[in-house]
């Protein structure tokens, strides 16, 4: 598997890994194995990369965002993966840089309005609760998937929606 990192933001790295060879580094256009050396802890590794040891410490890891920040002998450096999954997504205009603007949440099924947790002109954060919809005896929360500001609530407690119906709009 070829993952591709940049680091603090300037230069690529490729790392080519596979079982049946040792890990690969293409920096600048040639590839150099790294060997590791000593294995401290699993944030602190010591490592051999042309002749040369670098002590490594993992300082804080991102699974979602796919970013690292490491210290390599002393010196803070930024890692952001890539693999071929991102290159192809970015390639079709699907990569994490693209921003989709939510306008509103729709109700993902057929149910009736519980709750309502929110109210009009209300900033709003990610993951934060809307509304409460119960659907085949099990109550559901609908959370945003936004940072805003709710703009229009087009049902109240005791709503009746059918599925995609919207529920509430964002400024």
């Amino acid at each position: 598997m070829e993952v591709k990192s940049i680091l603090d933001n300037e230069t690529t790295v490729e790392f080519n890994v596979n079982s049946s060879n040792p890990l690969l580094v293409e920096l600048e256009h040639k590839s150099h194995q790294i060997s590791i050396i000593d294995k401290f802890s699993d944030t602190h590794l010591r490592v051999e990369l042309k002749g040369r040891k670098f002590d490594v410490k993992l300082l804080h890891l991102d699974i979602d965002k796919k970013e690292l920040i490491l210290k390599v002998d002393g010196n803070i450096i930024k890692v952001k993966q890539e693999d071929e999954y991102d290159v192809l997504l970015k390639s079709l205009g699907m990569g994490a840089g693209v921003v989709k603007k939510v306008n509103d949440i729709k109700a993902p099924m057929p149910g009736v309005v519980i709750d309502v947790k929110v109210v009009v002109g209300q900033a709003i954060e990610i993951d934060q609760p809307l509304v409460v919809l119960e659907a085949m005896k099990m109550e559901n929360m609908l959370k945003s998937p936004i940072e805003g500001v709710v703009k229009d609530i087009e049902i109240s407690k005791g709503d009746t929606v059918e599925k995609n119906k919207v529920l509430i709009t964002f400024e």
